[in-house]
């Protein structure tokens, strides 16, 4: 009985060995990172009030770059930038420059924003919402070309850095999101996702090398014109600090309907950026689960269709009233009536899927996407292996659930104006994003 009891531990031992010893020796990692804080005065994202370029930097904001490459060979890259988002121009730029010069194709690259509201405004994201002059214009061109330069330069340095690495994941929990639509609608539905994914990666010895962690919250701690990462920049210093050498990349969740509550002082932002990051520690000191490879990417679009836009005698009527976003917003669609005969009906949406091994599906969707995609997602594909990320590859607009879209309010559609879209999705909007992602979802479980 005794041998049968020792037989059967040796057994256990030799099968968690077994599945130790799985996510070692399949990868290569490299990370890299390059400060992108603007040096001159630039318009700052995220807030239709402010009236004024910034005034100084509260703290330095990064653009970092972690690459893999599995036991095939295969490369895939994440760059995550402190931003409030890359535009689809810019992330079809950037990455057609990344796999001319890598040959890293366009499925292989996610392209992740932070959202912070205290950086600079990128390219034409949220572009009708400032009140800007031509000055302005060519100050925010000049940084986004500049920008994205060191994107190209700083995936090639973390794929100049490859080295032997393992992957491990696991999720913890951080409690400070708010459902902001309950907020003065207290009747409403208050859905948070709640859970910090982090992967980790380690080298030689076990060495923590990087570390990617996600939360799905707003970073609207600070509203003033000095640059910040926000509560996940914070987050992000703090990770680095306790562990040194290492690099840690913030992914955006789908916090579209989430604030950091309460919110508005430094103070809360430093509070919320530790309690991020004691949520990662704790995850990093507990057990978690090898990753293996092969990294199986998927991409593809899909068409979003747009409600009836405006006449041209509405957007005119629209011009000529007080309100100054407004004004800009209907100026803003007449010059595309001018320049293409006509407003789009529909948005061309691109859908992601990383699948690692049988261990881990990342979804990073595009967009300001709502919980309720994530709540949706994890339940269909997997609670304990599902990461589902927002403001990825291009944003362009909310993507309201079904239930948001019908409740209206911002994310329901008053978000379109300040995007510069002629009009709030059709009610089909949740189940056509949900059937392009799970044929991907499907793509990548088959091969």
């Amino acid at each position: 009985m005794t041998g049968g009891v020792i037989s059967g531990r040796l057994a256990l031992a030799a099968v968690v060995l077994c599945a130790a010893a799985q996510g070692q020796g399949q990868w290569k990692a490299g990370v890299a990172k390059v400060a992108i804080t603007p040096r001159e005065p630039v318009w700052m994202a995220g807030y239709a009030s402010r009236t004024r370029p910034s005034e100084g930097v509260l703290h330095e904001i990064y653009a970092k770059a972690l690459a893999l490459e599995d036991a095939g060979g295969t490369r895939s890259v994440i760059v995550a930038a402190e931003i409030l988002g890359f535009s689809r121009d810019m992330a079809e730029a950037v990455s057609g420059r990344i796999e001319k010069k890598y040959g890293i194709p366009r499925a292989r690259l996610v392209l992740s924003a932070s959202h912070t509201h205290s950086g600079p405004v990128t390219g034409e994201v949220l572009r009708p919402a400032y009140p800007l002059d031509a000055e302005q214009i060519a100050t925010i061109n000049r940084y986004t070309a500049g920008f994205l330069d060191q994107v190209v330069e700083v995936v090639g340095a973390a794929l100049a850095n490859l080295e032997p690495a393992e992957l491990s994941f696991e999720q913890g929990f951080a409690g400070f999101a708010v459902n902001r639509r309950r907020v003065g609608a207290r009747h409403r539905p208050g859905p948070v996702d709640h859970d910090v994914p982090v992967l980790a990666v380690r080298g030689g010895g076990g060495k923590l090398k990087a570390v990617v962690f996600g939360y799905a919250c707003h970073n609207t701690n600070l509203s003033g014109y000095r640059f910040s990462g926000d509560y996940s920049g914070v987050a992000q210093s703090e990770i680095e600090k306790a562990n040194p050498g290492a690099a840690a990349l913030f992914i955006a969740g789908c916090g579209a309907d989430a604030n950091p509550l309460p919110r508005g002082t430094v103070e809360l932002t430093q509070m919320y950026g530790r309690i991020l990051a004691a949520a990662v520690d704790l995850v990093l000191k507990g057990k978690m689960r090898p990753v293996a490879g092969p990294l199986r990417a998927a991409w593809g679009s899909v068409d979003l269709p747009f409600q009836p836009a405006p006449t041209r005698e509405q957007l005119q009527a629209q011009a000529a009233q007080a309100d100054a976003t407004r004004r800009r917003y209907a100026q803003y669609l007449l010059e595309k009536l001018e320049r293409d005969g006509r407003l789009a009906d529909r948005y061309p949406y691109p859908v992601q899927v990383w699948k690692f091994g049988d261990d881990l599906t990342l979804i990073p969707m595009a967009g300001e996407v709502v919980a309720d995609y994530a709540l949706r997602f994890k339940g269909r594909y997997g609670w304990d292996n599902t990461w589902v990320a927002g403001y990825c590859n291009d944003v362009f607009a909310y993507i309201p659930s079904l239930r948001v879209l019908r409740e209206g309010g911002y994310e329901g559609g008053g978000a379109m104006a300040p995007y510069g879209q002629p009009a709030p999705f059709r009610e089909t909007v949740e189940e056509i994003v949900a059937g392009k992602t799970d044929e991907l979802v499907k793509h990548v479980r088959a091969r």
